[in-house]
């Protein structure tokens, strides 16, 4: 029995595709949710580059290849900020484009309000919300 490949399709479609089934936050909009409660900031950043630019105050920092089990509401490794499958969370990377993958993996997971931060960090940034160092200081 064959097995059907579907058809290969480029980074940048992918990305158009999978936007397309996302509320993509902007940066605004995730502080005013996460400081109401209403949403969990997930940092996928690797380590240089929070050491390079800073950290989201009160974000849950899950390198990328730990995001899944860490944000998985019945797993084993999970993270105890991941509650529930209603959990809305928003996924963020350097600039915007890993975490919208990103965010569809968690959706697959079943954490139907995953989404993703439009233009990551550095977009976070550029729109003056609070960033400190790695040590803390703002």
């Amino acid at each position: 029995m064959a097995v059907s490949t579907p058809d290969p399709v480029g980074i940048d479609e992918l990305l158009e595709q999978v936007r397309a089934g996302l509320d993509r936050v902007e940066p605004e909009e995730a502080y005013a949710a996460a400081q109401a409660g209403e949403a969990l900031l997930v940092d996928t950043r690797y380590a240089a580059l929070r050491d390079r630019d800073g950290l989201v105050p009160g974000a849950l920092v899950v390198e990328r290849n730990e995001l899944e089990w860490r944000l998985d509401p019945t797993g084993s490794h999970r993270a105890p900020e991941a509650t529930s499958h209603d959990l809305k969370v928003v996924v963020f990377c350097n600039e915007g484009y890993a975490s919208s993958l990103a965010a569809v993996s968690l959706r697959q997971l079943g954490l139907h309000r995953a989404t993703d931060l439009v233009g990551g960090f550095q977009a976070w940034r550029a729109a003056g919300l609070p960033v400190t160092t790695a040590d803390g200081e703002e």
